[in-house]
């Protein structure tokens, strides 16, 4: 029974003890730079982990953009429909590191893109599953997703744009989540969802009264709990209304 209950903890356990960094530099102009940081606590990884902790034997240091993995792949790449041929050149720019050392007791990975519109930006947590996808020929694990991010820009509205796309995997995940929150509620762990945005202009509103705006009032911090975000995904959206230029 301990093993059984190790064995499902394993499986929550970057929706428990992981810190997620958003990143957004936009410019006037509607370029910028967009970049995810998920960080593996390891206070709370330890304290789930236990035993297991000390035993753990990993080390990766990998560096990669998407658009070689298109490459490596091409004879994967180039039997794919069109639209899914689309799907992967979206994230043809998008960069990746990944640091997993258990010696070190690092583990982060950060994904970033430079963007000429941030409504062209792909989802960027999907971006591993994609490459995955590509060097082993699976079909689009990444498409079993239940919600997708995206994001939109007019030059004075900013709009971070969660939606639901499987309501069923939802509801399946929902009531995973409610049972790890139990399991885990004598821990304290740390799993902060952050969101940080930097804008051209200074902010007249935010759609989200829990959102702190910089002194300079053109940028903003947003925290959540990365559970509750899993469990109820589309709390993360979002709306700025910048001050009109002069």
């Amino acid at each position: 029974m301990k093993n059984k209950i190790y064995a499902f903890l394993l499986l929550g356990l970057l929706a428990t003890s992981c810190q997620i960094t958003e990143t957004i530099y936009l410019n006037q102009d509607g370029t910028g730079k967009i970049e995810t940081e998920s960080l593996r606590d390891e206070h709370s990884y330890m304290q789930l982990a236990g035993e297991n902790y000390s035993k753990e034997e990993k080390f990766e240091d990998t560096t990669y953009v998407f658009k070689d993995f298109i490459t490596k792949y091409s004879e994967t790449f180039s039997k794919l429909p069109a639209s899914e041929k689309a799907i992967f050149q979206k994230y043809a720019t998008v960069n990746v590191h990944i640091k997993k050392s258990s010696y070190e007791k690092e583990f982060r990975t950060k994904i970033n893109q430079n963007f000429d519109k941030i409504s062209a930006v792909p989802d960027l947590y999907k971006t591993q599953e994609y490459a995955d996808d590509l060097e082993h020929n699976y079909a689009l694990t990444a498409e079993k997703h239940y919600y997708s991010v995206s994001y939109a820009f007019d030059g004075s509205l900013f709009k971070r744009i969660v939606k639901i796309t499987d309501e069923m995997e939802l509801k399946k995940q929902q009531d995973k989540i409610s049972e790890l929150k139990t399991r885990v509620s004598n821990f304290k762990i740390n799993q902060p969802y952050v969101l940080k945005y930097h804008f051209p202009r200074k902010i007249k509103s935010v759609s989200n009264a829990n959102a702190k705006i910089s002194e300079d009032k053109k940028a903003l911090e947003l925290q959540f709990l990365l559970s509750d975000c899993l469990q109820n995904p589309e709390s993360t959206n979002l709306e700025v209304i910048l001050e009109p230029e002069f």
